[in-house]
């Protein structure tokens, strides 16, 4: 072998054996030195590492339990209801048909009710024009049943709302049908509203739902509320997700990488690996599965993203790995072992060994020229 061709060959190879004592060819994570629990990626950025065990199961399960509905909507409880712009009223009073049903008993009683006008206020008759709004049916009735008084000998007044049209709240997203839920006598909750509304079983995330009161969002899992009210107030607005917005990745050595949408509540890390038809038994290494879930973006400043490590090798791992729950936008990456690196490291030198060839050939002829 020529000498020039020798030297230039093992000094190439040379500058790729000690870049690759940290670096080889694919792509994989390595513990470096930033610390325990701490990986480095390009730059200074940091990303915690995590190993996925039945006691980090155990805590994330009760952190969801806990921590999933907000402590300011459970504490929250609908005030006695108030009578409203647009409301319809009923009122009856005992033994005198004429001041309940004024056109006569022929008149359908939703002809006779009486509408709380844009002002908040009604007419009734011996009464005059009352405030309404703002009143509850109870308040309403006992003032009527005092101003009667004057022409009734101990009127016996009953007040009740035909139609609900002052308090309401919006249920939008993947409902059956967008509409306004009215609110009623009847403290509502979110899983009533929801369940008024209806929703579409093979297209609604009932995992992700938001609900937006006094402009802040909150995301609730309602499969999880475990019977736990979440009391509505007027004007709030009930976001119902589409399933079709769930996705995570799946990459690396894997027999088919890509993206998987999942139609259920959640999606665990032994069915995103089963949807991809395992790992690549040839090449991948199984204590190099990785789930990558980057930081929210209000907490890009405060925390790293994490990186979770499950090491695959065990067969009791995928035990643990089908109760570890994935949330949209996650990346599982199976890293290559090592012996796949190296394999590719020397597969990438080769076409670099050809060219060191002919150019010591091209450098010889010169010579001899």
């Amino acid at each position: 072998m020529n000498r020039a061709y020798r030297s230039g060959a093992l000094a190439l190879m040379a500058a790729f054996f000690f870049s690759g004592c940290v670096w080889a060819p694919g792509q994989h994570l390595a513990r470096t030195k930033p610390g325990p629990g701490q990986i480095r990626t390009s730059g200074n950025d940091q990303l915690d590492l995590v190993a996925i065990t039945p006691r980090l199961i155990a805590q994330e399960q009760a952190g969801r339990a806990t921590d999933s509905i907000p402590q300011e909507l459970l504490d929250y409880q609908p005030e006695p209801y108030r009578i409203g712009v647009g409301d319809v009223l009923y009122i009856t009073v005992w033994e005198h048909p004429e001041l309940t049903v004024p056109a006569g008993s022929q008149q359908q009683t939703n002809l006779a009710g009486r509408l709380v006008q844009s002002d908040g206020t009604l007419f009734y008759p011996y009464v005059g024009k009352i405030q309404a709004a703002g009143m509850t049916p109870t308040e309403l009735r006992d003032y009527l049943a005092r101003e009667l008084a004057r022409v009734v000998q101990e009127p016996q007044v009953d007040v009740s709302i035909l139609t609900y049209g002052s308090q309401r709240v919006w249920v939008t997203g993947a409902a059956q049908q967008s509409r306004v839920v009215p609110l009623t006598v009847t403290p509502q909750t979110l899983q009533d509203a929801i369940s008024n509304a209806g929703y579409n079983a093979t297209q609604a995330d009932l995992s992700g739902v938001q609900l937006t009161r006094d402009g802040v969002t909150y995301t609730l899992d309602v499969t999880r509320l475990g019977g736990r009210p979440i009391y509505l107030r007027a004007d709030d607005q009930i976001y119902i997700p589409f399933l079709d917005a769930k996705e995570v990745f799946v990459v690396g050595e894997v027999n088919q990488p890509g993206a998987q949408n999942f139609k259920t509540g959640s999606i665990s890390l032994s069915q995103a690996l089963g949807r991809a038809r395992g790992l690549a038994q040839a090449t991948a290494d199984g204590n190099a599965v990785y789930v990558i879930r980057g930081a929210k973006p209000d907490a890009l400043e405060q925390q790293p993203s994490v990186v979770y490590q499950l090491e695959a090798k065990s067969p009791a791992a995928f035990a643990v790995a089908s109760q570890f729950e994935l949330l949209p936008g996650d990346v599982v990456f199976v890293g290559a072992a090592g012996i796949t690196r190296w394999s590719r490291f020397v597969n990438q030198l080769l076409p670099f060994t050809g060219i060191i060839r002919n150019a010591a050939a091209t450098s010889n002829d010169l010579s001899n020229n």
